[in-house]
Protein backbone atom coordinates (compact mmCIF):
# COMPACT_ATOMS: atom_id res chain seq x y z
CA UNK A 1 0.00 0.00 0.00
CA UNK A 2 1.27 3.80 -0.72
CA UNK A 3 1.78 6.06 1.58
CA UNK A 4 -1.31 8.62 2.24
CA UNK A 5 -0.70 11.90 2.27
CA UNK A 6 -2.83 14.03 5.33
CA UNK A 7 -3.95 17.55 4.99
CA UNK A 8 -4.64 19.21 8.07
CA UNK A 9 -5.79 22.50 9.14
CA UNK A 10 -6.05 24.03 13.09
CA UNK A 11 -4.95 20.17 13.83
CA UNK A 12 -7.88 18.69 12.28
CA UNK A 13 -7.66 16.25 9.39
CA UNK A 14 -9.39 17.19 6.18
CA UNK A 15 -7.75 15.22 3.34
CA UNK A 16 -6.05 11.95 2.26
CA UNK A 17 -4.23 12.03 -0.73
CA UNK A 18 -3.77 8.78 -2.47
CA UNK A 19 -2.17 7.34 -5.50
CA UNK A 20 -5.37 7.52 -7.88
CA UNK A 21 -4.63 3.48 -8.77
CA UNK A 22 -5.19 2.60 -5.02
CA UNK A 23 -8.44 5.05 -5.48
CA UNK A 24 -9.65 3.41 -8.24
CA UNK A 25 -9.46 -0.15 -5.95
CA UNK A 26 -10.74 1.62 -3.43
CA UNK A 27 -13.68 2.71 -5.97
CA UNK A 28 -14.38 -0.63 -7.19
CA UNK A 29 -14.62 -2.18 -3.61
CA UNK A 30 -16.79 -0.02 -2.96
CA UNK A 31 -18.89 -0.58 -5.71
CA UNK A 32 -18.83 -4.45 -5.22
CA UNK A 33 -20.04 -3.79 -1.57
CA UNK A 34 -22.96 -1.61 -2.90
CA UNK A 35 -23.78 -4.58 -5.48
CA UNK A 36 -23.39 -7.88 -2.93
CA UNK A 37 -25.78 -5.79 -0.20
CA UNK A 38 -28.61 -4.75 -2.86
CA UNK A 39 -27.85 -8.64 -3.63
CA UNK A 40 -28.76 -9.50 -0.26
CA UNK A 41 -31.55 -7.46 0.13
CA UNK A 42 -32.91 -8.99 -2.75
CA UNK A 43 -32.54 -12.26 -1.69
CA UNK A 44 -33.90 -11.32 2.11
CA UNK A 45 -37.20 -10.31 0.02
CA UNK A 46 -37.87 -14.09 -0.68
CA UNK A 47 -39.60 -12.83 -4.65
CA UNK A 48 -39.73 -15.65 -6.95
CA UNK A 49 -36.34 -15.09 -9.61
CA UNK A 50 -36.62 -15.56 -13.15
CA UNK A 51 -34.11 -17.19 -15.40
CA UNK A 52 -31.50 -14.50 -17.74
CA UNK A 53 -33.53 -15.73 -20.88
CA UNK A 54 -36.52 -14.86 -19.55
CA UNK A 55 -35.69 -11.10 -18.64
CA UNK A 56 -33.34 -10.89 -21.74
CA UNK A 57 -36.77 -11.06 -23.87
CA UNK A 58 -38.53 -8.62 -21.84
CA UNK A 59 -35.34 -6.15 -22.47
CA UNK A 60 -36.32 -7.25 -26.01
CA UNK A 61 -39.01 -5.35 -25.70
CA UNK A 62 -40.99 -8.94 -26.32
CA UNK A 63 -45.06 -8.49 -24.66
CA UNK A 64 -44.89 -9.47 -20.89
CA UNK A 65 -47.93 -11.39 -21.00
CA UNK A 66 -46.37 -13.68 -23.79
CA UNK A 67 -42.91 -14.47 -22.17
CA UNK A 68 -44.68 -15.13 -18.87
CA UNK A 69 -47.43 -16.77 -20.52
CA UNK A 70 -44.83 -19.31 -22.17
CA UNK A 71 -42.48 -19.36 -19.08
CA UNK A 72 -45.57 -21.10 -17.09
CA UNK A 73 -45.88 -23.97 -19.86
CA UNK A 74 -49.78 -22.48 -20.77
CA UNK A 75 -51.01 -21.79 -24.35
CA UNK A 76 -52.77 -18.88 -24.94
CA UNK A 77 -56.10 -21.11 -25.51
CA UNK A 78 -55.42 -22.49 -21.56
CA UNK A 79 -54.54 -18.82 -19.95
CA UNK A 80 -57.26 -16.89 -22.01
CA UNK A 81 -60.02 -20.04 -20.07
CA UNK A 82 -58.62 -19.15 -17.03
CA UNK A 83 -58.79 -15.44 -17.52
CA UNK A 84 -62.63 -15.86 -19.11
CA UNK A 85 -61.62 -14.54 -22.15
CA UNK A 86 -61.17 -15.51 -25.66
CA UNK A 87 -58.14 -16.59 -27.59
CA UNK A 88 -57.86 -14.11 -30.12
CA UNK A 89 -58.28 -10.72 -27.32
CA UNK A 90 -55.66 -12.55 -25.42
CA UNK A 91 -53.64 -12.91 -28.89
CA UNK A 92 -54.29 -9.47 -29.07
CA UNK A 93 -53.09 -8.06 -25.98
CA UNK A 94 -49.63 -10.52 -26.58
CA UNK A 95 -49.27 -8.55 -30.15
CA UNK A 96 -49.59 -5.01 -28.50
CA UNK A 97 -53.29 -4.52 -31.16
CA UNK A 98 -55.21 -4.09 -27.64
CA UNK A 99 -53.95 -3.22 -24.47
CA UNK A 100 -56.37 -4.68 -22.16
CA UNK A 101 -58.76 -3.24 -19.64
CA UNK A 102 -57.49 -2.87 -16.01
CA UNK A 103 -59.69 -5.76 -15.06
CA UNK A 104 -58.53 -8.29 -17.64
CA UNK A 105 -54.66 -7.37 -17.12
CA UNK A 106 -55.49 -8.05 -13.36
CA UNK A 107 -57.16 -11.00 -14.05
CA UNK A 108 -53.89 -12.09 -16.61
CA UNK A 109 -51.34 -11.38 -14.18
CA UNK A 110 -53.46 -13.55 -11.42
CA UNK A 111 -53.37 -16.24 -13.34
CA UNK A 112 -49.41 -15.85 -14.25
CA UNK A 113 -48.73 -15.57 -10.29
CA UNK A 114 -47.14 -12.40 -10.79
CA UNK A 115 -47.61 -8.48 -9.80
CA UNK A 116 -50.11 -6.09 -12.26
CA UNK A 117 -46.88 -4.06 -12.58
CA UNK A 118 -45.25 -6.82 -13.82
CA UNK A 119 -47.28 -6.96 -17.26
CA UNK A 120 -48.19 -3.46 -17.86
CA UNK A 121 -45.65 -1.50 -19.61
CA UNK A 122 -44.33 1.63 -18.35
CA UNK A 123 -45.49 3.61 -21.61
Amino acid sequence: MSKVQIIEQDGKRLFAVIPWKQYERLCDAAEMAEDVRLYDEALARDQERFPLELVDRLLADEHAVKVLREYRGLTQRELAAKVGINTAYLSQIETGKRGGSTKVLRAIANALDVDLDDIVADG
